[in-house]
């Protein structure tokens, strides 16, 4: 079984669904209101475990009711928590989301996921040393995603970098990453670009391997050489919340199987997920991604 160790957050989305986006001042009526499990830590732990790896997560919870309703989640989804903190002094993290039109807004509130810390990362060595590989996003503090890439690199472990929210990184950081996981315009502020230049450049340009997601479009990506094209899936869109954490959990488990199959494979699981509302909702399950690839391969 793959082993997978996700370092990142975790959230109660709260998800309004709207025939449309308010203009600024506006005062709109919505159409649906649920509360749902979030983060992208939480998010890329969950795709993960649903595509049959063993995943470990390392975190941070508020005592708090979202906080035991988070953790109760992630439980049931095979994910352990040994290593998920819970904290008395601020409460658990809040993604406030606006679905409409087929796209979404996202207002998130780190609260608990500010306070995961480096020593959290490294009591996890146990479980990072035997990973299969790693998964680190940007919604805790940089100085734990920088331990977390720093120990994985000692450790010969791969750690993938989703880089959201972006912000410039150190080059000398990006060179310890395996694989850095972008859409475009966080490829751009990574790497400290003004968004001028053609994302295949950048792609060219970045000091570590890169897989770069493009919605509906699919992937690009690329090691050594120019980069490649991994198309998209067909499918009909009814919410794209989590559609990139789904493709980063699914690249994680694959990857054991080439970086080609990998991406081919997160790309499917990533249209899966746009199907049905919610971002852990439409993850799919192994055998759900297994029968959509085999449709594809026969159609």
């Amino acid at each position: 079984m793959t082993r997978i160790v996700v370092v990142g957050s975790i959230n109660m989305d709260l998800v309004t669904l709207a025939p449309r986006f308010p203009a600024a001042g506006e005062t709109l009526l919505g159409e649906r209101f649920l509360t749902v499990p979030g983060g992208k830590g939480a998010n890329q732990a969950v795709a993960a475990a649903r595509l049959g790896a063993e995943v470990a997560l390392v975190g941070a919870l508020g005592r708090d009711a979202f906080g035991e309703q988070l953790a109760r989640g992630l439980s049931e989804e095979g994910v352990d928590t040994t290593h998920v903190a819970w904290r008395d002094d601020v409460g658990s993290g809040t993604a406030s989301i606006t679905v409409a039109e087929g796209d979404n807004q996202i207002v998130v509130v780190p609260a608990a996921n500010a306070h995961v810390t480096p020593a959290q990362v490294e009591a996890a060595r146990a479980h990072i040393e035997r990973a299969d590989a790693v998964l680190v996003q940007m919604e805790i503090p940089l100085e734990s995603v920088e331990a977390t890439v720093r120990l994985g690199r000692s450790l010969d472990v791969p750690v993938i970098l989703n880089p959201a929210p972006a912000q410039p990184l150190p080059t000398e950081w990006l060179a310890r990453v395996r694989y850095l996981t972008p859409n475009q315009h966080e490829l751009a502020t990574v790497l400290g670009d003004e968004g001028r230049t053609d994302f295949r450049e950048l792609i060219r340009r970045a000091p570590c391997p890169v897989v770069l997601t493009r919605g509906g479009e699919g992937a690009w990506y690329r090691e050594q050489g120019e980069p490649r094209h991994q198309a998209g899936f067909a499918v009909d869109v009814v919410d794209t919340t989590g559609a990139g954490d789904t493709f980063n959990g699914a690249l994680a488990v694959f990857l054991r199987e080439g970086l080609e199959t990998a991406v081919r494979k997160a790309c499917a699981a990533a249209a899966l997920s746009v199907t049905r509302l919610g971002a852990q909702g439409g993850m799919p399950r192994r055998v759900e991604l297994d029968a959509f690839l085999a449709g594809q391969a026969s159609a």
